[in-house]
């Protein structure tokens, strides 16, 4: 028996192609057409059901050098068509439930309509009243801090040369922010998410990394960021950027159903430019009118970025190492190396 079922009592019929049993977690969606292997091992969709609305997942395999952390965060997979066997084989050799069958198109609606919502993926037999039971139980995301799970226990260098010493707070790092920061030159070391701010500051720069979770109740990260600002350079990925949003005064909230996916358009007001975006994440900055916002959401006005000369900081809520992703947002990473360098 295989099924998902919301804490809202709709079930969604399918058929297993991963792990046995069940998982619990907060049903999303994401509208990527690639990168299934990157999302399922990012730590930002810790404690998620990912359903995929591509209508095929899994149909050019997997490698693991696509991975995005050392295991995988999210909790479920959802599709409309598995493709196999590498795919399929993957996702039970990693301990994943996952659903092949699924009516993605009506979950998606529904999840767009109703929120992303509590909610059980079942390859067991389980019954479905229980499931229902179980999922309603489960605390919402809203109020929930989920760094202490992803972040490293311990500091650890990544890449020893480099023109500039940055330093890494991880709240869910990617490898793919790692690997691009050492590509463009910078020495790299990473640290705990509740690493003191007097330790920080003795870099070059210091990247607040992506990672899972309300940023409100991030109360000892966000004085940590503010204690931090101004101190040395400063640039925010995502969760990184809600920090310096709370840090510097600027209100967060849970979207209905987050931004996930890679076409998401964000305005660039410096140039007038319009990114075509990597994005995953379920809070966002609220709109405003300040002088400091750099990047605009185009799909509902939410704050993409900010610049702040005088603290020597930016951040942008979406992913400029595009891992996977369009290539718009791609030269920001490099940029900010290259003015820490010449600072």
């Amino acid at each position: 028996m295989s099924y998902l079922a919301l804490a809202d009592g709709t079930v969604w019929r399918g058929e297993s192609v991963g792990a046995e049993g069940h998982a619990l977690g907060e049903a999303v969606f994401t509208t990527g057409m690639s990168g299934y292997q990157e999302a399922v091992t990012d730590p930002s969709f810790e404690d998620q059901l990912i359903c995929f609305t591509a209508p095929m997942i899994g149909n050019y395999g997997v490698a693991e050098a696509r991975s995005e952390s050392a295991r995988t965060h999210a909790r479920a997979v959802l599709m409309r068509e598995a493709r196999g066997p590498d795919w399929t084989d993957w996702l039970r050799e990693h301990g994943i439930v996952a659903l092949t069958g699924i009516d993605t198109r009506s979950l998606v609606l529904h999840l767009r309509d109703a929120g992303s919502v509590p909610a059980v993926a079942v390859a067991s037999d389980l019954p479905v009243e229980e499931a229902i039971e179980r999922a309603a139980r489960q605390p919402s995301m809203l109020g929930r801090a989920l760094v202490d799970d992803v972040s490293t226990d311990e500091p650890y260098v990544y890449a020893e040369a480099g023109r500039v010493r940055i330093g890494v707070v991880d709240y869910g790092v990617k490898n793919s922010v790692l690997r691009r920061l050492a590509k463009a030159g910078a020495a790299v070391t990473v640290h705990p998410h509740d690493t003191p701010a007097d330790e920080l500051a003795g870099y070059d720069g210091v990247l607040l990394s992506p990672g899972p979770g309300d940023p409100e109740p991030l109360a000892g990260e966000t004085e940590t960021v503010r204690q931090l600002l101004g101190r040395t350079h400063v640039l925010g990925i995502c969760l990184g950027h809600q920090l310096i949003a709370r840090a510097t005064g600027h209100d967060t909230y849970k979207l209905q159903f987050g931004h996930r996916g890679a076409n998401h358009p964000v305005h660039e007001r410096l140039t007038g430019r319009v990114l075509v975006t990597s994005q995953n994440h379920g809070f966002a900055v609220a709109a405003s009118e300040a002088a400091e916002v750099s990047h605009v959401s185009l799909y509902d006005g939410t704050v993409e970025g900010f610049d702040l000369p005088d603290l020597r900081a930016r951040s942008l809520q979406f992913h400029p190492e595009a891992g996977p992703g369009p290539h718009d947002a791609w030269p920001l990473l490099e940029a900010w190396v290259e003015e820490v360098a010449h600072a």
